[in-house]
């Protein structure tokens, strides 16, 4: 297993291209048409009372909130391999477990791997949860603490590469 840094992400080389074409769009033709529209609006007058002008700022905010965070998940991306497919659990891994008496599957790493069009759920490697899955193999018992204080035993039964 790799020893993962602070802030890093693990991104396939498909999702690394993808945020990467996100954002060289926001940042050209997305900055360059928000820019037109909060002109036009502006010039529509006063801009106290200018619902054009108010949407087109709002959604330049978050325009500019998305570009921050993916410079910063590609800044801080661990790209390309994918994770061996030796049943441990690193990020970049389907991981499936039963917990609560219940199966779930789930992707451990970031949400940015799957995209829009796949329905698995997503566990960061940070959190409770997938930091005390990490390393861990099938038929391995981990246990982490809640938010309410109460220990979780998670049981690993499967642990394969994601594939998109």
């Amino acid at each position: 297993m790799t020893e993962i840094a602070k802030d890093a992400s693990y991104l396939t080389q498909e999702a690394y291209d993808r945020l990467s074409t996100e954002l060289a769009q926001l940042t050209g033709e997305g900055r360059a048409d928000i820019s037109r529209r909060i002109e036009a609006a502006r010039e529509e007058g006063d801009l106290k009372e200018n619902g054009g002008y108010h949407a087109a700022k709002e959604e330049q905010g978050k325009m500019e909130a998305r570009i921050r965070q993916l410079q910063h998940l590609l800044q801080n991306a661990i790209v390309g391999t994918s994770p061996a497919d030796d049943g441990v659990v690193e990020p970049g891994m389907v991981v499936t477990v039963e917990m609560f008496g219940e199966t779930e599957t789930f992707l451990l790493g970031s949400r940015e791997i799957i995209g829009d069009d796949d329905d698995l759920g997503v566990y960061s490697e940070k959190s409770p949860l997938g930091a005390a899955l990490m390393g861990a193999g099938p038929g391995q018992t981990v246990s982490y603490e809640a938010p309410n204080g109460k220990q979780i035993e998670v049981k690993v039964l499967k642990a394969k590469p994601y594939k998109a």
